[in-house]
């Protein structure tokens, strides 16, 4: 995997970059929806590709262990081919999930011994287990193994939390190093800087990861409880220290204003299940503010989803999703997934585009007053 920076805004830490890895090219600042079990909720790889344009999306390693198992992913022949998902793939490491998900967790040294939240089997997940488990599920970018701890953790819990998260980075890259790929493209390591709200433990990690030389870096453990200005805050402190030739990924955060305020601060890679599980939901994100498309405001607006957004916000009313919606039909989460995810990934195109013609910042000031209305 290759990552190229291409433009640095003059104003702002905000980039404009190129990630190469070998299912295609990422152009940054990026978002990637999340395929939880290795699909959209609710949409076709036909319409993530052709309306929402994404470049890559991500899986869980948590559920994919857990469903199908590995047996079946490696007779596959991995992700990609058993999900016929053929762009670039990122994994999580399963450590969030297992810290929020499971049941009767218990953390130790060697890993984390938890019971599957589907039918109570137990499991183990160590760093060289998730390792391998990443290798045989086959995506492009994988996570190391880490423990994600609240927000609001005090200090001497967030220190100790982090200095087990780093004893078990090491074993993930010393089990990376040991394997090798399953199916003949290559596969990246990302370490993830921890360390909850307090910025000498953010900088005490991000200097840490740094001895792995690894192809791009995470920045986990924010939107979890902690006040916006603390995650901000956090940002600021991770990538003055993070390399700048080296991609930068902010994991699960989050709403659109958040993305600008992340880019700003030079976060190029982001992903976030909101624009999918809102839009199950009646919660439209349009370049005009937010839409409760089930309020009865919109039972007679005839005027398209977002002018601005794709041939899908454009083929349909907000009268007619509002129907769809009091209806109970399929069909409205099906266009409200696809119309959030489709916008996130025109937010942040055009962001990369302000980015490269200078006036990033003066158009970002513009989107965050729209953005944050409720209309």
């Amino acid at each position: 995997m290759t990552f190229e920076l291409q433009h640095t805004d003059s104003t702002t830490k905000a980039r404009a970059g190129r990630i190469t890895t070998d299912h295609g090219v990422i152009e940054t600042p990026i978002f990637m929806p999340v395929g939880t079990a290795a699909a959209m909720k609710g949409i076709f790889h036909r319409d993530l590709t052709e309306e929402a344009k994404a470049q890559i999306i991500l899986a869980n390693t948590y559920h994919l262990y857990l469903r199908p198992g590995m047996k079946i992913l490696e007779e596959a022949g991995g992700v990609h081919r058993f999900s016929t998902w053929d762009k670039p793939m990122l994994t999580d490491s399963g450590g969030f999930q297992v810290f929020s998900l499971a049941a009767c967790r218990k953390l130790k040294e060697e890993g984390c011994h938890f019971q599957s939240h589907i039918d109570g089997s137990r499991h183990l997940f160590t760093p060289e287990s998730v390792i391998d488990t990443e290798r045989t599920i086959g995506a492009d970018i994988m996570m190391a193994f880490d423990e994600c701890p609240p927000g609001d953790a005090p200090k001497e819990y967030a220190a100790k939390s982090l200095a087990l998260t780093e004893r078990w980075l090491d074993r993930c890259f010393n089990q990376y190093h040991k394997t090798q790929p399953k199916y003949g493209h290559y596969q990246s390591l990302f370490p993830i800087v921890q360390g909850c709200g307090y910025a000498d433990l953010r900088a005490k990690a991000a200097e840490n990861v740094l001895q792995y030389n690894a192809d791009g870096y995470a920045i986990g453990g924010l939107a979890v409880g902690e006040p916006t200005e603390v995650m901000y805050a956090m940002i600021e402190v991770v990538n003055a220290v993070l390399p700048q030739d080296k991609p930068r990924y902010l994991m699960g955060v989050g709403t659109p204003i958040n993305i600008l305020e992340g880019i700003s601060r030079g976060v190029d890679m982001f992903d976030c299940v909101m624009p999918t599980r809102n839009g199950r939901n009646g919660q439209l994100f349009t370049s005009e503010g937010i839409i409760n498309i089930r309020n009865k405001k919109w039972e007679n607006d005839f005027s398209p989803i977002d002018p601005c957004g794709t041939s899908l916000d454009r083929r349909y009313s907000k009268a007619y999703l509002h129907h769809l919606v009091v209806c109970g039909e399929m069909l409205a989460a099906q266009i409200a997934s696809l119309h959030n995810t489709a916008f996130y990934l025109w937010l942040v195109g055009e962001a990369r585009r302000h980015i490269i013609e200078g006036d990033f910042a003066a158009w970002k000031a513009v989107m965050v007053e729209k953005l944050g209305r409720r209309l």
